[in-house]
């Protein structure tokens, strides 16, 4: 029988990504809010007017506070445009919607399952953070949760991203 890894390192190349910033007292009405926004541009509402394909994992980019209690408001949920609109994406009809270019990522990522809430987002952080112990090499204010199926799905399977320092 194998054991599954506790984590593993990946890199992704720099890209264009439509992201909508969403500060919601929930962290869980934010990323539905913002969700709902980036399925009408992927439907339709967008400047080709066509549906866009899904992509996966949908990133949620969020921050502690600085006592690391709590996740800040602001979420950042960002759908990653399939490559034929790489190069010249659809411009979105909704304003709240922005096309971003991001650098290259490497990130440390442990798998999840389940719903992705606050309470279960500062958990895994912090069942992750006791998994690699004391380091320097990622970051300890931003992090990320992946999520690569619909949240309608129970034991949805979800990630925690750590970004590494470059």
């Amino acid at each position: 029988q194998c054991e599954e890894a506790a984590y593993e390192e990946r890199r992704y190349p720099a890209g264009k990504w439509a992201c909508v910033t969403m500060g919601e007292p929930m962290y869980e009405q934010s990323i539905s809010m913002s969700f709902m926004k980036l399925m009408r541009y992927i439907c339709k509402e967008n400047s080709v007017g066509c549906y866009l394909g899904m992509t996966v994992p949908v990133l949620n980019e969020i921050r502690l506070t600085k006592d690391g209690s709590k996740l800040e408001r602001e979420v950042i949920t960002a759908y990653y445009l399939p490559g034929e609109f790489q190069q010249n994406p659809p411009v979105p009809t909704d304003p709240e919607i922005h096309i971003t270019e991001r650098a290259p990522l490497r990130v440390i990522t442990r798998v999840f399952y389940g719903m992705t809430t606050e309470e279960t987002i500062l958990r895994e952080i912090g069942l992750f953070w006791e998994l690699l112990g004391s380091t320097d090499a990622v970051l300890q204010e931003t992090y990320f949760v992946a999520v690569y199926e619909n949240p309608s799905i129970p034991q949805r399977r979800n990630e925690i991203w750590f970004i590494c320092r470059a």
